[in-house]
This record gives structure tokens, C-alpha cells and sequence, in this order.
């Protein structure tokens, strides 16, 4: 069971995925880690994070395999070819993903990492690099109890809300529907606050009124300061809409209707084209809102 995991393997070492690996090793975990811009990792490196020259090499020297990538080709990428990881894996491995990608695809790679003797597990983790530095990341398991099992005690050590949600391809499922009505609720935020904002009301006092107000979920409560002056970016427009996009293709497949969805994507694509497109999406989303109802923009 969970005493026999000696070391930890990680693929992917951005921004959630250092932070991740670096919990781990707080928590006493041994982790043995690859990404694909070795000094992006250099500090996990000097703080004792053990390196593999590729993602096989991680698979070949752990027996859990953890993955944080941007989306469904750098998965793929990962799992396949020689160096890939699903040519190092083997009997009583797991391979653990907590990315976000298309969820046939991760129903696929479970069979091909069956067909190796290894389990996999989708794991999408739910929260931001501060919900991480918090201790306040959830995470949502799909896959096999047993496999499940063996890793519960691990992704404690990522966040204390885990979930067991059944087979493959539930947990990533779960994760779309989430991100669908997290990215539709921070673009009405955005919306509301520009109404009344051309109104008059001043911005900073309309957040301040959100955040004691019913509304102030978790991602309102550490995204609306962003409107006022805060710099921070949690996630950028495309790294959003690849969310919304697969919810669409999820929803043109099983022929459910998405409208929020839908003008949710129109404006993230608008944003595309903000002067802000490099900051967070809310921040990008609003300055569409105000540039077209002619608030001024500061």
C-alpha cells in the first residue's frame, strides 16, 4: 500500500506543478522530476529534487508517476515515443494526471497504460498556485479503487480535499463541468461590475461590497481584488478557453446545450485582442466590457 511508494515522479514543473512537487518534498517525499526546460526546475534541483533526462527515465525510476502539463498534446507528447513514459512503465505503477485534457483522450491513455501492467489514474487538481501555497487544493480522482487506494495518502499531501469520484474519465469529466461554471461566474463578475461601474459606482467599492456579499466564492474571493490592484495571474485567456473549449466539444458530443458557455467563450475570445491578454482572464475580460461600454479604462 502506500508505505511501499519510495519514490515520486513528476512530469511537468511549471508554476502548479513546481508548486506541487515542492509540497511533496516538503512532505518528506523523495521526488525524482523532468520538465522540459531543465532551469525552470533548478530550484527544486538545489533544494534536492532528483532529475530525469526524460519522462521514460522518471517512469523507469519510480513507482508513481505524477503529471502537471498544459494540455492534451503535452500529455501525449509525454506518454509517447521512446522516451516517452509509457516505454518505462510497468507492473504496480500508477500514473497519476492532474492536468486538464480532453476526456476521451484521457480514457484512452488509461487503457494503454493498462496494456503496460501499470494503473492510471485522472487526477485534475481544482485551485491556483495560491489555493496550492494555502493548503487549500482539491483533487479529484477517476480510475480504479485499488489504484485509488495506494495513492490517497500522496495527494493529501497536495491538498486535504480529495475526492474518489469512479471509473476513468470521471474525475477529468467532473473537473470540465467545474471549470465550465468557474470561467461563466468570473465573466458575469467582470460584466456585473462594468454595469454599475459605467453607472457611477466606484470599482474598488463595488469589489470591496462583493467580497462580504453572498457572492464571494473562493475563486471570486481571490480574483476580484484583481480588478482593483492587484497583478497577479492565476490563468491567462488561452489557458481558459482551452477549458471552455472542451466543454463544448463535451457538449456537441452527448447533445447538451451550453448558451453561458458559449457567450463565456465569445468574450475570452474577444480578450484574445485586450492590451491586456497577458494578464489574468478576468482582468482581460473586463477591459473588453468597459473598452465597449465606454467606461473609462485605468
Amino acid at each position: 500500500m502506500y508505505n511501499h511508494i519510495e519514490r515520486v515522479g513528476f512530469v511537468g514543473l511549471g508554476a502548479m506543478g513546481s508548486g506541487i512537487a515542492r509540497r511533496l518534498m516538503d512532505a518528506g517525499h523523495t521526488v525524482v522530476g523532468w520538465n522540459r526546460t531543465r532551469s525552470k526546475a533548478q530550484d527544486l534541483i538545489d533544494a534536492g529534487m532528483g532529475w530525469a533526462d526524460t519522462p521514460r527515465e522518471v517512469a523507469e525510476q519510480c513507482n508513481v508517476v505524477l503529471t502537471m502539463l498544459t494540455n492534451t498534446a503535452a500529455i501525449e507528447g509525454a506518454a509517447h515515443g521512446d522516451d516517452g513514459l509509457l516505454a518505462g512503465l510497468g507492473a504496480g505503477q500508477v500514473w497519476a494526471d492532474l492536468s486538464t485534457i480532453a476526456p476521451e483522450r484521457s480514457v484512452a491513455l488509461s487503457e494503454e497504460v493498462a496494456a503496460t501492467g501499470a494503473r492510471y489514474l485522472d487526477t485534475p487538481v481544482s485551485g491556483s498556485p495560491a489555493t496550492l501555497a494555502a493548503g487549500q487544493m482539491s483533487v479529484m480522482v477517476g480510475g480504479e479503487r485499488s489504484a485509488y487506494d495506494h495513492v490517497e495518502k500522496l495527494l493529501h499531501a497536495i491538498g486535504p480535499k480529495v475526492t474518489y469520484i469512479g471509473p476513468n474519465g470521471h474525475a477529468i469529466l467532473t473537473k470540465v463541468a467545474i471549470n465550465l461554471s468557474l470561467v461563466v461566474s468570473v465573466t458575469a463578475f467582470a460584466e456585473a461590475v462594468t454595469l454599475v461601474e459605467k453607472a457611477g459606482v466606484d470599482r474598488a467599492a463595488v469589489v470591496d461590497a462583493a467580497l462580504k456579499s453572498v457572492i464571494a466564492s473562493p475563486v471570486i474571493g481571490y480574483r476580484a481584488p484583481l480588478l482593483v490592484d492587484d497583478d497577479t495571474v492565476f490563468a491567462d485567456v488561452e489557458l481558459q478557453q482551452k477549458d471552455l473549449v472542451l466543454a463544448q466539444e463535451l457538449g456537441r458530443t452527448l447533445g447538451v446545450m451550453l448558451p453561458t458557455c458559449s457567450a463565456a467563450s465569445e468574450m475570452l475570445s474577444a480578450a484574445r485582442s485586450s492590451e491586456l491578454a497577458d494578464r489574468d482572464f478576468l482582468v482581460s475580460v473586463a477591459d473588453v466590457y468597459r473598452r465597449a461600454a465606454g467606461v473609462e479604462v485605468r
